[in-house]
């Protein structure tokens, strides 16, 4: 028998998506292209556009960074399509462009979805995966979906004894039958309070209301992003500590030395520009500067909170250190940022894992595991 020739694992970084955290996704995509091993692996870039097209990126890292508020990167919809395709053996790409006929770059042995937001980190995309029976980095469909709905999370996370701040959900059906209801539960959560989206990230759509009469104009900036609304108690004087999760292939998941965001500048709380925006007077502590019995509480519930919700992969939980000492879990995060400078990988990177061996930590763990039921 011949042998079979030897082939690098091909691995396709799918980034951009629909949701509003296109941008975040483009940038975190242009991190990890540039950080995984190409000796190693053969790499292709997915990029999907804002209407939905999946299409062959270039995968420049250049142009997929944040450069400015007038200069952030997307996916480029005009490029050749690109498709997943299940076969009896694997599961193929397959790029089309116009007057040329279908051609195959060959099977997908793992994805990489550095996407942000609905349609990519809420479970869609993953069950998309799964029925096309190629391994994939991050939580599965369960665990994203439930991750991503802040009013789900909390219900999980209750479930398991996770201490929380109190919170109430308006639905977009509540909001336009009964008002007055909705306002009257916020009203018994006290002023001031952060209105969020139920299912965002990257701080889109979230205000904080100091009181009532910013309320109603909070809520529709919140329903721009999603008819579903959470609203939470203003958790005053708390620090804003972060812990990073890594799942293991058979073994208890492991979590980084945590860190903390100390928001400067005009900003009151952690919003898109204070997170992204370069010329921002945001601080990250990393480590954080806390008590050495508060960082093994605060690791330990990081755990927790990552095999409450069923992860895999990779999270990062985001606490509140209150000002009597105590920890409440803000939320969990199934694809946090992903670049050099995000948070996620500084503390890992403070922990022993620098940026590439954390990526090929990722693929590894993805390559490992089945999919299906598991």
């Amino acid at each position: 028998m011949p042998e079979t020739p030897f082939r690098k694992p091909r691995v396709a970084i799918v980034f951009g998506g629909r949701s509003s955290e296109h941008v975040i996704s483009c940038s975190t995509a242009g991190s990890v292209l540039a950080a995984i091993d190409r000796d190693k692996y053969d790499v292709v870039p997915i990029g999907i556009a804002q209407d939905g097209r999946w299409v062959l990126e270039s995968g420049d890292p250049e142009r997929l960074r944040i450069e400015s508020a007038e200069k952030l990167p997307h996916v480029d919809g005009s490029r050749p399509g690109v498709a997943l395709e299940r076969t009896a053996a694997a599961t193929d790409l397959v790029v089309s462009e116009p007057s040329q006929p279908p051609r195959t770059l060959g099977e997908v042995d793992v994805v990489f979805p550095v996407l942000h937001g609905p349609w990519g980190e809420d479970g869609t995309i993953q069950g998309m995966f799964e029925m096309a029976g190629v391994r994939y980095v991050g939580a599965g469909v369960l665990a994203s979906a439930v991750s991503m709905d802040k009013a789900f999370m909390k219900v999980v996370l209750a479930g398991a004894g996770v201490p929380l701040m109190p919170s109430t959900v308006i639905t977009a059906r509540e909001w336009r039958d009964d008002p007055e209801s909705c306002r009257k539960r916020v009203a018994e959560l006290g002023y001031p309070a952060f209105v969020k989206p139920a299912r965002g990230g990257s701080s889109f759509g979230i205000s904080k209301a100091h009181d009532a009469s910013e309320l109603d104009k909070a809520i529709a900036v919140a329903q721009r992003e999603d008819p579903k609304v959470i609203v939470e108690a203003y958790a005053a004087g708390a620090r804003e500590v972060e812990c990073g999760v890594l799942g293991s292939v058979d073994g208890p998941p492991e979590t980084s030395l945590p860190a903390e965001v100390k928001v400067g500048g005009d900003h009151e709380f952690y919003d898109f520009e204070a997170k992204y925006l370069p010329e921002q007077a945001t601080e990250l502590d990393v480590p954080a500067d806390l008590p050495e019995e508060v960082i093994a509480e605060l690791r330990a519930l990081a755990a927790q909170v990552f095999e409450a919700v069923g992860c895999e992969g990779l999270a990062r939980v985001d606490f509140f250190y209150m000002p009597d000492g105590s920890l409440v879990v803000n939320e969990i995060n199934t694809m946090p940022g992903f670049t050099p400078t995000s948070m996620f990988p500084l503390m890992w990177a403070a922990t022993g894992v620098d940026y590439p061996a954390l990526v090929e930590r990722l693929v590894q763990l993805a390559l490992a595991r089945d999919t299906g039921l598991r």
